[in-house]
């Protein structure tokens, strides 16, 4: 049989991924409260309590494993849902290992859309195989990047709240947004993130109070000033995003309640 160029390139991509993710690895889950006080939300071996499209989510290895091939390429984002209650203040701890090219994220206080199946409009803690924005914050559907790699940001009230939000939104980001301080400079605060690895996320959420961490640097801060947009609630899943096909693993998903 023979192979046109495109069949050739597709098939060496998903080749590609396999051979970067030839194993998860096996998490060490516990389905017990642990020293820190953190409870394991994925059991490692079945998709209970987790509602996504089986067409790109699955069980691997005990990880979470999100997959887009040549012929399943997305035209919108979609996630992996956790049906759990979120508490209103949280923290969140998992490893995570993604191909080079691939997209996720982890988002948090989020709702759902009325008639987009297994979609998430909410804040994201954001993650890419480039690592161009891991470590950011990004709201989904809603007023983009909140603050961008090494960003401590306050995000103020709109002086006008009946404004449309895509007037308030350029490249990407939030205009709004004011950058009160630097957490580093995002060349160096990239050093700290392992490619091709496995990579440790944690978030602190504590009232309009939002910190994302990777392998215990802290790479974003927020506080969200805006009455009108900002939640307190919401569902909590994971994302495989339009673009190139792409793999995503999540190991050892813990969740810890806040007072």
């Amino acid at each position: 049989m023979h192979f046109s160029t495109s069949k050739a390139i597709h098939l060496l991509c998903s080749l590609a991924l396999v051979l970067i993710f030839n194993s998860c690895g096996v998490s060490k889950n516990k389905t017990h409260r642990d020293d820190e006080g953190f409870v394991q939300i994925f059991d490692g071996k079945t998709l209970d309590q987790w509602k996504g499209d089986p067409a790109y989510w699955r069980v691997e290895d005990g990880c979470l494993v999100g997959v887009v091939t040549p012929e399943t390429l997305l035209k919108r984002n979609t996630f992996i849902i956790w049906q759990g209650e979120m508490p209103e203040n949280f923290e969140i701890k998992v490893e995570y290992k993604i191909s080079g090219e691939g997209n996720s994220g982890i988002n948090y206080r989020s709702e759902p859309i009325e008639g987009l199946p297994y979609a998430l409009r909410g804040y994201q803690a954001d993650l890419n195989g480039a690592n161009t924005y891991t470590g950011s914050n990004y709201e989904e559907r809603k007023r983009t990047t909140l603050a961008s790699q090494g960003q401590k940001t306050v995000l103020p009230a709109l002086d006008n709240p009946a404004d449309s939000l895509q007037i308030h939104i350029a490249n990407n980001q939030w205009m709004p947004k004011i950058v009160t301080g630097s957490l580093g400079d995002p060349d160096s605060l990239k050093t700290h993130i392992k490619v091709d690895d496995w990579n440790e996320y944690h978030i602190i959420v504590r009232g309009n109070h939002m910190q994302h961490y990777i392998n215990g640097i802290l790479m974003s801060d927020v506080t969200d000033n805006d009455t009108v947009n900002r939640r307190f609630k919401g569902f909590m899943g994971v994302q495989v995003h339009v673009g190139p096909p792409m793999r995503i693993a999540y190991r050892n998903f813990r969740l810890k309640k806040l007072d």
